[in-house]
């Protein structure tokens, strides 16, 4: 297996063209955990290590750009009070250690359904910077995904960044495993507030193919705010919002859950999730929600 050692991202796509087989290596948490258990044997290996403008983040016509390679624990640190939605999903990632080496560059490599960023992206319409010697293209984030750990990354392409604009309304995430920490999510979820466009943002992870938006609910919910004048949302509301959350999956049977428990677990935190955020966009008031 050969290795490849970048030092400039130039110098990573162009090794990436001249060697289009090539497994991208940053952080290792995926990458190494398949070469350790033998499920994957590439023809080498790309390490993105030593490659600068993959481990920086700053912003992009007012948005945010977070380098592909950027940790986990940076973005809860430095990021978390402008991308919460974000920040709250990198806080269910594995271990410290591994929030010290994954990045959402990673997940999204990956495009495991289970990848605990996907719902927060998907819910704060985050865009995917995708780079080759071709040049550079920006796709969105809900036409990333096009099949099961499959993603629209040509051989010669790498993820350079992810582009979000800050939060301007209330942000939430949940997850569902078999135990409290270091688990593979049975299922996700990630709801975000868009109070300027009146707008709502979903993102349901680990019950489908792929991570997808629940466009049904979104506007469904966007109708029934009183985004003006905040009050409580009827019940009714929130039942039919979960619903139509859970009608947006297509879980499977496996040995972490059953579809039928994926479906209502996801409609337990649709519920949750608009308790919470609705509770912050009236100023903090439990009567709100």
């Amino acid at each position: 297996m050969e290795f490849l050692r970048p030092a400039s991202l130039a110098g990573a796509l162009a090794a990436k063209a001249a060697n289009p087989g090539a497994v991208p290596l940053a952080g290792g948490t995926d990458v190494m955990v398949e070469l350790n258990f033998d499920h994957r044997r590439p023809e080498a290996l790309l390490d993105l290590g030593r490659v600068p403008e993959l481990h920086e983040h700053g912003t992009d016509g007012g948005r945010i750009r977070i380098g592909a390679a950027v940790p986990y624990s940076r973005i809860i640190t430095e990021l978390g009070t402008k991308l919460p939605g974000l920040a709250m999903a990198a806080r269910t990632v594995g271990s410290p250690q591994i929030r010290n080496r994954g990045s959402v560059g990673g997940n999204l490599g990956a495009a495991s359904p289970a990848g605990d960023s996907h719902p927060a992206l998907l819910a704060a319409d985050a865009e995917v910077e995708i780079a080759s010697v071709r040049g550079t293209r920006i796709v969105a984030a809900k036409d990333f995904y096009v099949g099961v750990k499959k993603n629209v990354l040509a051989p010669d392409e790498l993820i350079t960044a992810v582009l979000l604009a800050p939060a301007s309304g209330p942000q939430q995430f949940s997850k569902i495993g078999t135990r409290n920490a270091m688990v593979i999510a049975v299922a996700a979820f990630g709801l975000a507030l868009h109070p300027a466009e009146k707008r709502v943002g979903t993102g349901v992870g680990s019950a489908a193919p792929t991570p997808r938006r629940a466009f049904d609910a979104e506007e469904f919910l966007a109708a029934e705010l009183d985004w003006d004048a905040p009050k409580p949302i009827a019940d009714s509301v929130k039942r039919r919002f979960g619903d139509l959350v859970a009608a947006a999956a297509s879980p499977i049977d496996d040995v972490r859950g059953s579809a039928a428990y994926r479906r209502h677990a996801l409609g337990v935190m649709a519920r949750r999730t608009l308790t919470w955020a609705w509770t912050e966009y009236c100023g903090g008031s439990a009567k709100c929600a």
